[in-house]
């Protein structure tokens, strides 16, 4: 791909994106789709939704609203782009969009650094069952045992 657009989707928001990283200066576009904003496990909360928008504040991103394959691909066609590139996820909804995608232009998905490496899987639904074990690996506890368990 010689001039891609970058897809930024919730996964991955934050100067570290893998995508943003890897071709500084491309044109990038968030998409708020009502799929996703209704989640898999019940609309998500306007707090949540402030919050994606204060982080998107910070990047050099086009938002945009709307079915998010049609506003990636309108996007792309608006820049003359001959591919999107994104970050791996994990909701299956960003998965199908993807999909939808991959199959109009190619599509190059990279992996983002880990936040912290877990010795195991963790319930990504609850966030504080993610922050019971990823915390204290990244403050250990300093009157405690030197690993975490």
């Amino acid at each position: 791909m010689d001039c891609p657009v970058l897809w930024i989707h919730a996964e991955a928001l934050g100067p570290a994106n893998p995508a943003l990283l890897a071709h500084p200066g491309r044109p990038a576009v968030f998409v708020f789709e009502p799929g996703l904003l209704e989640g898999a496990g019940g609309p998500i909360s306007l707090k949540r939704i402030v919050f994606l928008y204060e982080c998107l504040l910070e990047l050099p991103v086009t938002i945009r609203q709307g079915d998010g394959a049609e506003e990636v691909l309108a996007f792309a066609a608006r820049h003359q782009a001959d591919g999107v590139v994104t970050s791996a996820w994990v909701d299956p909804q960003l998965g199908t969009i993807a999909a939808t995608v991959a199959a109009a232009l190619p599509l190059q998905v990279l992996e983002p650094e880990p936040f912290v490496d877990l010795p195991q899987e963790v319930d990504l639904r609850r966030f504080s069952r993610y922050w019971r074990s990823a915390g204290p690996r990244l403050r250990p506890d300093p009157a405690g045992p030197d690993e975490p368990s």
